[in-house]
């Protein structure tokens, strides 16, 4: 998914949703839901429940007037195609199975596009949390306190995709900051309440409890490995995005992230523990660097412990590693079970991605596994994670490379992808990730997921060998390249001209 993708197919949702809840609210509201007949009899003498009178209730109106104060509706523009709308709303993105498809623009003309999510103040001097998927992509982004009707300008501080966390700045001051708590020691049941601006509804308070903790919805590949969200049935809709889920203390537990537009009642959000460790680092750098192994990882269920001869169901099992990658280098193999990193036990696959994450390349890390039910340890040396997105710094870099002039964001074939696009052993290529939907390559047909294997004659195999064969050409000289797709099982040849 590139990285404008995501907020793109949020924002085509949001009026499907929206139409949604109007008719629900007005079939509420004209009173066609049936009258219970119930009602109309007395109900029969009972024993109250002694344990219920003695319940002290929250104080959820008191709660508010410390809350809102401190939480901002986030609005975006940005300009944008209706061809580029359209080519995104062609093939099912994973984030539509939370907020529906919509119908896209058949025309070529830009046009305005209007976002609107939540935030909250996290200093006095106007730093603030929301989602990356809110504000990426944006070209303007203002807020709006519940105070008064201005709006302030914000600019973007860091954003991480990975755990969708972005730091905004926003103008003038000083605010009201929320006390961030401790999601760890949140247990399901505990009263929470969310604030946002749903539906640009701003500054909408609704309360519930913990539903769940641990969630993991798969939203998309780039988050996919540090999803773990809180679900709560607080009342999340469209807009609430990015703003604050509180605790009875007015601590923030967790920042409102996800919908399934499918169910009723289920909100997500992403852990405040999560922001906390990553903030340092985009207040720093504007992004975060993580420690990375590549291995391929399972947690151990029945039937891989039976099978290996493992003692218990904890560890991370590895189904492959990257071939070339930190572990492989080190000595690991598909089969083994990663049982403890440093001496720490590992129980879990998300405790095995977190414990790796929160070091920094070049770390040199003890992991200890099981392999044919015996122990047996490596050092391994982490290399860096890639962020599925960049900073601003590599997006001048990446335009002002070969591919970038194209278009084109590329990558070297793994073995996942292999898995994915059910690729022989003996096809080769460079992986088309992402496409600039106003570049050359994307006017010349050039999709996401395309395998290039040949370019100007010459066979590639990496992005290294698609350097080589495109560097050195001028402006106006043209690029052949032999794209496979493997959705259709077939290749084709495009001709882009170099800007």
């Amino acid at each position: 998914m590139t990285p404008r993708s995501t907020r793109r197919i949020l924002s085509l949702g949001a009026v499907a949703a929206a139409g949604v809840a109007l008719g629900a609210v007005l079939t509420g509201g004209l009173g066609v839901t049936p009258r219970s007949e119930a009602q109309r009899a007395p109900a029969p003498a009972t024993t109250a429940a002694p344990a219920a009178a003695g319940l002290p209730c929250p104080d959820f109106a008191a709660l508010a007037e410390r809350i809102v104060p401190s939480v901002i509706s986030v609005y975006t523009t940005d300009i944008i195609s209706g061809r580029e709308m359209r080519r995104f709303h062609r093939n099912l993105e994973p984030f539509e199975f939370f907020f529906g498809p919509n119908i896209t623009p058949r025309d070529d003309t830009p046009r305005r596009r209007d976002g609107a999510g939540s935030g909250f103040f996290i200093s006095a001097d106007g730093l603030a949390l929301t989602n990356n998927h809110v504000i990426e992509g944006a070209d303007k982004i203002e807020v709006q306190l519940a105070s008064d009707d201005r709006r302030l300008k914000a600019t973007v501080v860091g954003r991480d995709p990975a755990t969708d966390i972005a730091l905004i700045k926003v103008d003038g001051g000083p605010f009201v900051p929320l006390p961030l708590g401790d999601s760890d020691t949140l247990r399901v049941g505990e009263w929470v309440m969310a604030v946002g601006n749903p539906l640009n509804m701003d500054h909408t308070v609704t309360v519930g409890v913990v539903s769940a903790k641990g969630r993991s919805l798969g939203l998309s590949e780039v988050t996919a490995s540090f999803e773990n969200f809180i679900q709560t049935d607080a009342a999340i809709n469209l807009g609430n995005s990015g703003g604050p889920l509180v605790n009875l203390r007015g601590e923030v537990v967790g920042i409102n992230t996800a919908i399934n537009a499918a169910g009723q009642n289920m909100g997500f959000a992403v852990p405040i523990d999560i922001a906390k460790q990553i903030l340092p680092q985009l207040q720093a750098s504007g992004r975060v660097v993580r420690g990375y192994l590549g291995v391929y990882i399972q947690n151990v269920d029945e039937k891989t412990q039976k099978a290996f001869g493992l003692p218990s169901r904890e560890g991370a099992f590895v189904q492959d590693v990257e071939k070339g990658g930190p572990a492989d280098k080190a000595g690991l193999k598909a089969g083994d079970t990663i049982v403890a990193v440093n001496g720490e036990k590992i129980t879990s696959t998300r405790q095995l991605i977190s414990k790796v994450s929160s070091m920094p390349p070049q770390s040199k890390v003890k992991i200890d596994t099981l392999r044919d039910g015996k122990p047996k340890s490596f050092t391994v040396t982490l290399a860096e994670r890639s962020s599925g997105s960049l900073s601003s710094a590599e997006d001048k870099k990446v335009a002002s490379s070969p591919a970038g002039k194209l278009g084109l964001e590329l990558a070297d074939l793994t073995p996942r992808t292999r898995r994915s696009f059910e690729l022989a052993p003996d096809v080769s290529g460079v992986v088309v990730t992402g496409v600039d939907p106003m570049s050359p390559a994307a006017e010349a047909g050039v999709r996401r997921g395309d395998l290039i294997t040949e370019v100007n004659g010459r066979e590639v195999a990496s992005v290294a060998d698609f350097t080589a064969a495109v560097k050195g050409l001028k402006s106006g000289e043209y690029v052949r390249m032999y794209l496979y797709r493997p959705q259709f099982n077939r290749g084709s040849y495009v001709i882009v001209e170099m800007p």
